[in-house]
């Protein structure tokens, strides 16, 4: 075997593929049906400071190549992380990330300090794609100035490895990358969901009970596939891509145009074993054309 092993920060996986938030539960959701230990990581649900119910049904619609989702990261709040959910995932053999989310900057920083003591949990996922109740409901990520301001302040509370997840519904995905690269992030990951919307025709009335939703999915995976391809070009940390990877030739198109990782989502609903199939395609694609390490074909289409 090639190998397959990449550095995020200070954070090593022995494998570029990750299961993405939200499609993987805490882990445990998925253990009867592959082996977790060989992924590179999984990154488990959502987490907020309070529970949360989530948005009313109906929040999920499939879609043409896609599927919508407006769950509303329903959660049972850190407190029952901490006490009922960490003790498993530290049993586990595979780096485990955590998504966090947040309504306000004190929200981000206060849930930064309580995992960053969680000793199993050698990073998390800062989702920014949230709404800053402090700024009239204004998404953190889709502003310049609030991105940077949510940053820096879980920098400072945060100790170790600090990935940020990039909404895709802003002009100029660069700019939001290279904000959390000089804040001192180590890893962007992209794409969260597009925004979308789906109407039913025979009732008249939206599918999702929020209206709009989060679409993912093979239909947006070659816009994510080029946001990933210029916010490697326009930062020096690794980047994370995902956004519609249903197999490993499209994983490997995700590392080949800059990825460092893959995040797989939506495809673990329709195969479980994707991430593992994933794995296999990208070592049998190294071993045919000779390279000794995943390192060697990440951002290759730059260079030839």
């Amino acid at each position: 075997m090639a190998d397959l092993r990449i550095k995020i920060g200070s954070l090593e996986l022995r494998n570029p593929v990750m299961l993405a938030s939200g499609t993987c539960g805490y882990g445990a959701e998925l253990e009867d049906l592959i082996d977790l230990t060989k992924l590179g990581a999984i990154v488990v649900k959502g987490t907020t400071l309070e529970p949360r119910e989530g948005n009313p049904y109906p929040r999920m619609a499939e879609t043409a190549s896609g599927m919508l989702n407006a769950v509303g990261l329903q959660n049972k709040g850190i407190g029952y992380f901490e006490k009922h959910i960490y003790p498993k995932l530290a049993e586990y053999d595979t780096h485990v990330i955590v998504n966090v989310n947040g309504n306000t900057v004190e929200d981000y920083i206060e849930l930064a300090r309580r995992i960053d003591r969680l000793t199993a949990i050698p990073a998390i996922e800062l989702n920014i794609s949230c709404p800053n109740v402090k700024q009239g409901g204004m998404i953190f990520g889709t502003n310049p100035t609030s991105a940077r301001e949510v940053i820096a302040a879980v920098r400072q509370a945060y100790s170790k490895t600090l990935i940020v997840k990039l909404s895709p519904n802003v002009t100029d995905i660069t700019e939001f990358a290279r904000i959390s690269e000089e804040e001192g992030a180590e890893a962007v990951s992209l794409v969260n969901t597009l925004l979308g919307m789906a109407v039913d025709p025979k009732t008249m009335k939206p599918v999702l009970s929020t209206v709009t939703g989060g679409l993912s999915g093979p239909a947006i995976k070659p816009v994510a596939l080029r946001m990933v391809w210029q916010a490697a070009r326009a930062v020096k940390i690794p980047v994370i891509g995902m956004g519609g990877i249903m197999n490993g030739d499209d994983a490997l198109e995700f590392i080949m145009a800059g990825a460092t990782a893959v995040q797989i989502g939506t495809a673990t609903f329709i195969e479980p074993r994707t991430a593992l199939n994933a794995i296999i395609s990208i070592d049998s694609l190294l071993a045919e054309r000779n390279f000794d390490s995943v390192a060697n074909i990440i951002g290759i289409i730059n260079r030839i």
